[in-house]
């Protein structure tokens, strides 16, 4: 009954939950970035270097005697391909991903630092120990 009872403080604690959250919003934001990268960015460097499919770039390694023209169809025939068209595409997708972390990080840094804790007024002398003091003073005159 003990290691259920564990579990369970463990599977509860903030850290746990905090994790599964940005476990799950991290999948969502992925997805995202990918739609970015192939349906906005990609397409708009593909109009300006010349209506290239990024994706299907690719050179082949090993023998085509099919003349397979496709990135699928060589792969599907378990042929050599460098395909560095598709590493493009990742490596775009990797560099937004990493420049968003960067701006929130950022921001998250900005907001700490604007708001300091604001020192802790010392308490109120008690009115006691004023009197004693305003007694002793005026006792070394």
């Amino acid at each position: 009954m003990g290691m259920i009872q564990e579990f369970k403080e463990f599977a509860v604690k903030g850290n746990a939950m905090d994790l599964a959250v940005g476990v799950i919003i991290g999948g969502a934001f992925g997805k995202i970035v990918d739609s970015i990268v192939g349906d906005l960015i990609m397409p708009l460097v593909s109009r300006i270097v010349g209506k290239l499919d990024f994706s299907n770039l690719f050179v082949v390694l090993g023998d085509n005697p099919n003349n397979l023209a496709t990135l699928a169809d060589l792969k599907k025939a378990g042929i050599a391909v460098f395909a560095y068209g598709s590493f493009l595409t990742i490596l775009v997708n990797f560099v937004i991903l990493a420049f968003i972390i960067f701006m929130m990080v950022k921001q998250m840094n900005r907001l700490r630092n604007e708001a300091p804790a604001a020192p802790a007024e010392a308490p109120a002398t008690p009115e006691d120990v004023v009197l004693l003091r305003e007694i002793r003073d005026s006792l070394k005159k």
